[in-house]
C-alpha cells in the first residue's frame, strides 16, 4: 500500500517545476493535482517572519472567505436568555448553557464552531480543558464571543476560517474545496492572505512572509511568490 502511495505521490510532484509559482497558476495547477476519490481541500500554508512568543507578534483571528469553504458547519452557542431564541433563529444546531456544559463534559462534542456571548464564558471556562485541546475554545479575537450571535452563526456558516500562527510561526487552513472554480479558489486565497497581511504586527522584521504554499489534501505543495503573496491587500 505504501508504495503506491509513493508512486502517487511522485507522479503528482513530477506535474510541479521547481519554482514559485503565482497565485493564478498555483490555483489552475492545484485542480490537475487531485488524485483522491473524494473532493479534498484546498490548503494554504505560510511560515511568516514572527516571534509568537512576543503577544503583538501572535497573529490569531478569522476571515469569512467569499465563496465558503465548501464543508458543512454545525455550530454550537452558549447563550442566555433572548440571546438563546436568536441563536436558534440564526440557524445555530445546538444552543444551551448548563445542559450544554453538562453534554459536553459528558462527552458529545457534536459541533464544529462553538459560540459564546461574553455572560455565558465563565460557564465556558470549565470546559477549557475539554475544548482548548480541541481548538473549539471561544475566543473575541475570532469573534466567537460576541453579543451579536447572529452575525456570528452566519460567519461560521457562511466560510469563516479561523487561523493562528503556532510557535515556530507557521499557519495553515482549508480555503476551500478542489471542485471549485479557479477563479473561486484564487478569491478564497487572497481573502485568507489579504487578512493575514492586515495582521501583520508593526514589530515584525524582515520579510513578513517567509515562505507560502497550496496543497491538495492528498497532494504535494506548490510554492507560491511570497513577493506577490505579500502585496495581497
Amino acid at each position: 500500500m505504501a508504495k503506491k502511495v509513493s508512486k502517487r505521490f511522485k507522479a503528482l510532484s513530477e506535474k510541479i517545476e521547481d519554482k514559485n509559482y503565482t497565485l493564478a497558476e498555483a490555483c489552475s495547477l492545484v485542480k490537475e493535482l487531485k488524485s483522491a476519490k473524494f473532493d479534498e481541500s484546498v490548503e494554504v500554508a505560510l511560515n511568516l517572519n514572527v516571534d509568537p512568543r512576543h503577544a503583538d507578534q501572535m497573529i490569531r483571528g478569522a476571515v469569512v472567505l467569499p465563496n465558503g469553504t465548501g464543508k458543512t458547519v454545525r455550530v454550537a452557542v452558549f447563550a442566555k436568555g433572548a440571546k438563546v431564541d436568536e441563536a436558534k433563529a440564526a440557524g445555530a444546531d445546538i444552543v444551551g448553557n448548563d445542559d450544554l456544559v453538562e453534554s459536553v463534559q459528558a462527552g458529545n462534542i457534536d459541533f464544529d464552531v462553538l459560540i459564546a456571548t461574553p455572560d455565558c464564558m465563565g460557564l465556558v471556562g470549565k470546559l477549557g480543558r475539554i475544548l482548548g485541546p480541541k481548538g473549539l475554545m471561544p475566543n473575541p479575537k475570532t469573534g466567537t464571543v460576541t453579543m451579536d450571535v447572529t452575525k456570528a452563526v452566519n460567519d461560521a456558516k457562511g466560510g469563516q476560517v479561523a487561523y493562528r500562527v503556532d510557535k515556530k510561526g507557521n499557519m495553515q487552513a482549508a480555503v476551500g474545496k478542489v471542485s471549485f472554480s479557479e477563479e473561486a479558489i484564487k478569491e478564497n486565497i487572497e481573502a485568507f492572505i489579504a487578512a493575514i497581511n492586515k495582521a501583520k504586527p508593526a514589530s515584525a522584521k524582515g520579510r513578513y512572509i517567509a515562505n507560502a504554499a497550496v496543497s491538495l489534501t492528498m497532494s504535494p505543495s506548490v510554492k507560491l511568490d511570497t513577493l506577490e503573496v505579500m502585496d495581497i491587500k
